[in-house]
């Protein structure tokens, strides 16, 4: 359980004494406004986290269950994730799995266990830090502004990828035809759900990437067996960025197995 007698309010309206933020040595400006996923299933917990975050200008979604939490991150994607291991659905490491199919925010682990083996095996999966419970609000807050610097500092980091004709710039989200002058270039549109597909794909070049692994990190655990779904979006990536659709160069599929993107 968190520190609750730590969890207060930012100033009331004409209180001139400095909120939480600054008495508390104050946040990064780059942090401030960012939206972070609370995944944890004690409400009163939930309840401490938000104070705390929204008296520091964060944005607080909550969900409390794995499968909430993959609804909500895929819907309105987060800046930043905290979560908890004991879920009452489906443990908190298969979410770190499903998740960084496609999720690059950093993920917070906030859990009771304490073992060793507990936090290599979420940090060997892909959370970023771990944190046990009972902890201290001050800590977590810190944790969290250091993660969300160092994905600032990656995300810093041109990120372009050529299919065909198509310069695709993966940090802006942006399509856009290679052969022309910068003003007169045109922009391709991707839905979001072709955007999710195409960005777990284009993380691993050259590598097979399991239907399954691409079903849960798009639309969730529940849907494992959809593989129509991806057939679909799949043709639809491939009419849009491929030269020749029918004979495509990077988007391939691998019979029965799932797909690959070839640079």
């Amino acid at each position: 359980m968190a520190e609750l007698s730590s969890a207060r309010p930012g100033p009331r309206p004409g209180d001139s004494r400095p909120g939480p933020a600054a008495a508390n040595g104050g946040d990064d400006e780059a942090s401030r406004h960012a939206a972070i996923l609370v995944v944890e299933d004690q409400p009163e917990l939930i309840r401490a986290l938000r104070i705390n975050l929204q008296a520091r200008q964060y944005e607080v979604r909550s969900a409390r269950t794995g499968r909430e939490a993959l609804t909500v991150a895929a819907s309105q994607p987060p800046d930043a994730i905290i979560l908890d291991l004991g879920l009452p659905d489906i443990d908190g490491i298969e979410v770190i799995v499903a998740l960084r199919e496609w999720c690059r925010a950093p993920i917070i682990v906030l859990s009771g266990r304490t073992s060793p083996g507990d936090k290599i095996g979420a940090l060997d999966v892909g959370a970023d830090d771990y944190v046990t419970k009972p902890f201290a609000m001050a800590e977590l807050l810190a944790r969290l502004r250091a993660a969300l610097r160092r994905d600032e500092a990656n995300q810093g980091q041109p990120r372009q990828v050529l299919i065909g004709r198509w310069l695709i710039d993966l940090t802006a989200h942006r399509v856009v035809l290679n052969d022309a002058d910068e003003s007169e270039r045109v922009t391709l549109r991707l839905t979001p759900t072709e955007w999710r597909i195409l960005e777990i794909l284009l993380q691993r070049p050259g590598q097979l990437v399991g239907s399954a692994q691409i079903l849960s990190g798009v639309w969730g655990p529940d849907f494992l067996q959809r593989t129509n779904y991806l057939r679909f979006h799949m043709a639809r990536l491939r009419r849009k960025l491929e030269d020749d659709p029918a004979r495509p160069r990077h988007l391939l599929t691998e019979a029965g197995m799932g797909y690959r993107y070839q640079p």
